[in-house]
């Protein structure tokens, strides 16, 4: 570990460091742990770009960091060359605190690099800064956002020119140029808003860019007259940027009974009207199955304070409302895409689902159905899109649909990474169309189910945070590329993927080893991947962008009592071996 109290003193003495920050860095100058916390590393580039707590100190989000980072994007775009400069880069912001400040601060930092900025005047979803990325032409794109994090965080995510987030190989680029600045912030070039505006080196977004999104997530409509726009469905975006451009498509395309939750319809930085603003989990529908109830809807939807990600309720034959996970929803919008595109003629051979190696199988099944391509990747719509992008140049095969198990789906090619206004849309669409059938979602799923087999899942995280918790994920982690269980109960073990290693392991019926082969198509990733011989499996990996371990048990069978039998054998095993290690 490095000396966290040397780098503390280094801004504390540094002459570029504003005086409310420093009466910031003293108010703590007696809390070791704190001082530990903010500066025993810089905050890194995870699987999405910076994400942080906001605050003052190298670990955490501020204007010193921000600025850094953005300067250093400006270096690395400079190295391309004046053409790359003149095209600029596009940002946009969500509405937590300090958003706005960040993307301005972001703006006339590029501004004073000779690089053009085009900014937003408002908040906006994060897919709308994908497609303004593609629609303007822009070198690159920062969002600023924390996504679903609580209200004490924000982030940075960086995109580039094919408008998906950055790989790996740019991010190690922007990583050097980083490296180079320190925390020698005079290296922080920086002009007025006015200076930018004259020199036209800042430009304001206009609303053309808007409405061109939303007449493109109209346009992938795949049904429209056949279907029963009556459905009365609830809508909230938690308080956070999907409000206008999800009611706006709806509103568009005729479905006239949407109710939004009032106390979660404008922006709040605090998110006060909700425990948790992750439509991940229940809590974030509280408010929605309240005016659900209130409206008779039949289907609630919640998309996060970036509206990239959606999830969805719906009312069970015990009018109860029941949460499909991102696994189920992701494998209900693949059954639907696909029918409906088969029946009209407009399903190709070449076309390819794309979700992540941590997502579940169901989707896989059903496009096997269909003669469909299904290619996995690295967890993150950095990965999926980035497969897009290579598949694109290659121009074999034509992207159609791709998603993850956490709520995040995206269709078409306008926008490289997950999109809560596009899902929101197909996700309506598909429940009306099966209302206009006198069938809800259960019954369809089930009826996949039926034919497919059961896949039911326990995907949960553990939180550990600060530096212990860091160092207790890696004990784990490293327990299970060691001691793994090779059967559970009747369940053998069938192979083992260490995407760390980039090797997978396959076991016979005794427990050995028949053959090693090496992961050829992937990059590196701290991810370990268990499967068994009837098609379950579970994987462990730590979170890129918060304080958690998360693990993903999925268990198949032709019966569901089994299959509800083997996860939670799965789960306990693993939970068995963890509480001895933690």
């Amino acid at each position: 570990m490095r000396d966290y109290l040397a780098v503390y003193k280094t801004w504390l003495s540094s002459p570029y460091i504003d005086e409310i920050a420093k009466s910031e860095l003293e108010a703590i100058k007696n809390n070791i742990d704190e001082i530990k916390e903010r500066f025993y590393k810089d905050l890194e580039f995870g699987t999405a770009g910076l994400r942080g707590k906001i605050g003052i100190g190298s670990n955490m989000m501020n204007v010193y960091t921000v600025g850094r980072t953005t300067q250093a994007l400006a270096d690395y775009i400079k190295d391309y060359g004046i053409e790359r400069c003149k095209m600029g880069v596009a940002i946009a912001y969500d509405v937590r605190h300090m958003s706005k400040e960040f993307a301005k601060l972001s703006a006339l930092i590029l501004a004073a690099n000779g690089i053009k900025a085009y900014l937003f005047e408002d908040i906006r979803p994060t897919p709308v800064l994908s497609f303004a990325v593609r629609f303007l032409k822009t070198t690159a794109g920062i969002v600023i956002t924390a996504s679903h994090n609580p209200k004490e965080y924000n982030g940075y995510k960086v995109y580039w020119d094919k408008g998906s987030q950055i790989q790996d190989d740019i991010a190690n680029g922007i990583v050097k140029k980083i490296e180079q600045i320190g925390y020698d912030f005079e290296k922080i070039k920086k002009i007025s808003e006015d200076e930018a505006l004259n020199k036209g080196l800042l430009q304001y977004i206009s609303k053309e860019v808007d409405e061109e999104y939303i007449r493109r997530v109209k346009g992938l409509a795949l049904r429209d007259k056949e279907i029963d726009k009556s459905i009365c469905l609830v809508y909230t975006p938690l308080n956070g940027t999907g409000n206008y451009f999800v009611r706006r498509v709806l509103k568009d395309r005729g479905f006239k009974n949407v109710f939004v939750v009032k106390e979660q319809e404008h922006p709040d930085p605090d998110f006060k009207s909700v425990a948790n603003p992750n439509p991940e989990y229940e809590v974030a529908f509280e408010l929605a199955k309240r005016l659900g109830a209130e409206k008779n809807a039949e289907l609630l939807l919640a998309t996060d304070p970036d509206c990239d990600r959606v999830s969805m309720e719906v009312l069970d034959n015990n009018n109860k409302y029941i949460m499909l996970s991102g696994n189920i929803t992701g494998a209900l919008l693949v059954n639907y895409i696909l029918e409906s595109m088969k029946e009209k003629g407009t399903l190709k051979n070449n076309h390819v689902i794309i979700k992540s190696i941590v997502t579940g199988d169901l989707a896989s099944r059903i496009a096997q159905k269909y003669g469909l391509t299904v290619f996995e990747t690295l967890t993150g719509f950095k990965n999926i899109c980035g497969k897009e992008n290579e598949l694109e140049e290659e121009g074999i095969y034509e992207f159609l649909f791709g998603f993850e198990e956490s709520i995040g789906y995206v269709m078409g090619n306008f926008v490289r990474d997950k999109d809560g206004v596009i899902s929101s849309m197909l996700i309506t669409e598909m429940n009306a169309y099966y209302k206009s059938l006198n069938k809800n979602l259960l019954d369809v799923l089930e009826n996949i189910y039926q034919e497919f087999g059961y896949e039911l899942e326990n995907n949960y995280s553990l939180i550990l945070e600060g530096i212990s918790g860091q160092e207790r994920i890696k004990r784990i982690m490293k327990h299970f590329r060691n001691e793994f269980p090779k059967n559970i109960s009747e369940l053998k073990l069938q192979k083992y993927a260490d995407y760390l290693e980039k090797k997978i392991y396959y076991f016979t019926d005794d427990n050995n080893i028949s053959k090693i082969e090496d992961i050829v198509d992937l990059p590196k990733s701290d991810v370990l991947r268990f499967w068994f011989n009837d098609g379950s499996w579970y994987a462990i990996r730590p979170s890129g962008t918060e304080p958690k371990l998360k693990i993903y048990v999925y268990a198949f069978d032709k019966e569901k009592k089994q299959c509800e039998m083997k996860k939670n054998l799965i789960k306990k095993t693993i939970d068995d071996i963890i509480s001895k290690i933690i």
